[in-house]
């Protein structure tokens, strides 16, 4: 068994989840809730829901819910036993020992596991590179004028040409292919084992813990891809982990500096900017975004001079600013990269182009301007009326203006001009000068009927019930007698439901703390998350909801008796479920 019940539920109930979850992600008040973007999925328009009355939070979006203790499970990718253990530090609980399920030792085994296969992985890398059959990658790290003590540092090794030498290696070590097949390090097959990487120059990808998590390994010679990350694992997810964070978040600096690349970041750590980190071989993800905001308030951009490098920057951008940074773009040129530049001109001329880092808004807008001839009146006029409508993304009007007059003075349109076309575009855009687009005809009538479809059956009523119940504790009053926990006939929804009608016996429904007991079955645990967080819009404000709600009562009342009376052991039993479902004809509930 795990940690008992109660010690879970203090660790919980001590962990207000609007502050845990605000230690990572942007959240505005909107009515009770708190919303922000998702940190599990890519999103423009935030969807992330974090309920206080609840102490549970739910994504509209991709469907991840819980609670505070299953949010750190998910962010910082840690076991139950991990999260627990951060979170009573955080909340100043001692724990006491731990006693493991069956099921939960099984997974903290597996995840130890991997985390010590991936170790023992570095480790034959890193000396791989100092034997005669590594001498290639050394030399091309010594190449890149890496020092003895920077390869140290990040772990950097090889990995041999022979195509599955570190499979052998670790099947020397005891272990087997249905753990090496979780790793990502190694394929195996009914012919055997062959490794992902091969003739590659390894870089140890570590999480904030610095435990070693996945790899990268840089092609020697001409072969595709030139770099190859570890596929996504239990323990590796790219769109969440940053390269030299580990690093870089204990660093004196008050920002951040984000490269391209694995050897950008060594080479900027080794020059003394122990700041920098890259994305994995990825796109910057809001992800990203908010992992960084734990660590900084302030970001430069330092990537590549070239087009790609223009094209990665103006994306990461307005991520960066949603999750609630600064943001400013080092200009590298004449040189490529940060390690290029490093090489040319050193750290001191790194510096003084840090000083000088535009702000990311006048950035856009240069980049804007290149894409015009402005020798051209038409083109001419046209980037100006672009450039005033994205001042028009200021809402604040004192920061509005100011960005007017830096627009103004870095490319020389009259100050006065500009506050003019930025207003009359403005008046133009302001809400209600457009006319609404309705609606194809018969497209919400058609929409509907698709909802009303779906949620037909068995199951579907029964969620909607139990939904509806746990939403509005009123109506367990309203459907005293009528309904019970033993009116919901499918598994899931039945032990839901025997939790929530006692939790209502004793005074309060406590989603975040039913939710605990469904955590070791992952299908079952969202399932039920989103029972706590499927927002129904039917507030029984009127007669068409109200009869919709007693149509769903006698759905499950039916489906439950229907059933009793296949299970009937006697005419006595089977008369009286029958006279039930007479009775079901003229039932009537008041919600006024």
């Amino acid at each position: 068994m795990r940690y008992p019940e109660e010690v879970i539920e203090e660790v919980r109930m001590r962990s207000d989840i609007v502050d845990v979850i605000s230690g990572y992600v942007k959240l505005q008040k909107k009515g009770s809730n708190y919303f922000g973007l998702c940190p599990f999925h890519n999103e423009k328009s935030p969807s992330f829901s974090v309920s206080p009355g609840k102490q549970m939070y739910y994504c509209f979006g991709c469907g991840a819910g819980g609670n505070a203790i299953t949010f750190v499970m998910e962010y910082e990718n840690y076991t139950f036993t991990e999260a627990l253990k951060y979170l009573a530090d955080r909340a100043g609980i001692t724990l006491p020992e731990q006693e493991y399920s069956k099921e939960a030792r099984a997974r903290e085994e597996q995840k130890k596991t991997l985390l010590a296969i991936n170790k023992l992985a570095a480790n034959y890398f890193y000396y791989q590179l100092k034997q005669p059959q590594g001498r290639a990658g050394y030399e091309y790290l010594r190449n890149r004028q890496l020092s003895d003590d920077t390869i140290r540092h990040f772990g950097l090794g090889f990995a041999n040409k022979v195509s599955d030498d570190l499979y052998r290696y670790l099947k020397s070590k005891g272990y087997e292919d249905s753990i090496l097949k979780e790793t990502g390090l190694v394929t195996v097959e009914e012919r055997g084992g062959r490794d992902k990487f091969w003739n590659r120059v390894m870089f140890p990808i570590m999480d904030v813990n610095n435990r070693v998590i996945g790899f990268g390994g840089r092609v020697m010679g001409d072969g595709t891809p030139k770099y190859l990350n570890s596929p996504e694992t239990r323990l590796f997810d790219k769109s969440r982990n940053l390269f030299g964070l580990n690093y870089a978040r204990t660093s004196r600096e008050k920002y951040i500096l984000i490269c391209e690349g694995y050897m950008d970041v060594i080479s900027m750590h080794q020059a003394g900017f122990t700041n920098a980190v890259a994305s994995l071989g990825t796109a910057f993800t809001s992800q990203h975004g908010v992992l960084l905001k734990r660590y900084t308030d302030q970001v430069l951009l330092t990537y590549d001079s070239d087009e790609a490098g223009v094209k990665a920057a103006l994306r990461a951008i307005p991520i960066l600013k949603e999750a609630g940074m600064s943001v400013k773009v080092l200009d590298m040129k004449p040189y490529k990269d940060p390690d290029e530049f490093m090489k040319q001109l050193g750290p001191e001329a790194f510096r003084e182009r840090i000083a000088q880092a535009k702000n990311s808004f006048l950035f856009e807008i240069q980049v804007l301007r290149s894409q015009y001839a402005m020798d051209d009146p038409e083109q001419k006029t046209r980037f100006y009326q672009e450039t005033a409508r994205r001042l028009l993304d200021f809402p604040e009007a004192l920061e509005r203006d100011n960005y007017i007059q830096a627009v103004s003075r870095e490319h020389g349109i009259p100050y006065e001009d500009l506050r003019r076309l930025v207003n009359q575009l403005g008046s133009r855009l302001a809400p209600g000068s457009r006319p609404a687009q309705p609606a194809a005809k018969g497209e919400g009538e058609r929409r509907i009927g698709e909802r009303k479809d779906k949620e037909e059956g068995t199951r579907q009523s029964q969620r909607l019930l139990l939904t509806w119940l746990i939403e509005n504790p009123g109506l367990f009053q309203k459907t005293e007698g009528i309904i019970s926990a033993d009116d919901f006939i499918e598994p899931l929804y039945h032990r839901v439901a025997e939790m929530v009608f006692e939790s209502h016996s004793k005074g309060k429904v406590n989603p975040a703390a039913i939710l605990n007991h469904f955590i070791n079955d992952e299908e079952e645990y969202r399932e039920v998350a989103m029972l706590f967080h499927a927002s129904l819009k039917e507030s029984l404000s009127n007669e068409e909801q109200k009869k919709a709600f007693l149509e769903t009562v006698v759905k499950v009342k039916k489906n439950r008796l229907d059933r009793d009376s296949r299970q009937a052991r006697d005419i006595g039993e089977l008369q009286r479920i029958i006279k039930e479902q007479a009775a079901l004809r003229s039932l009537n509930i008041s919600l006024d």
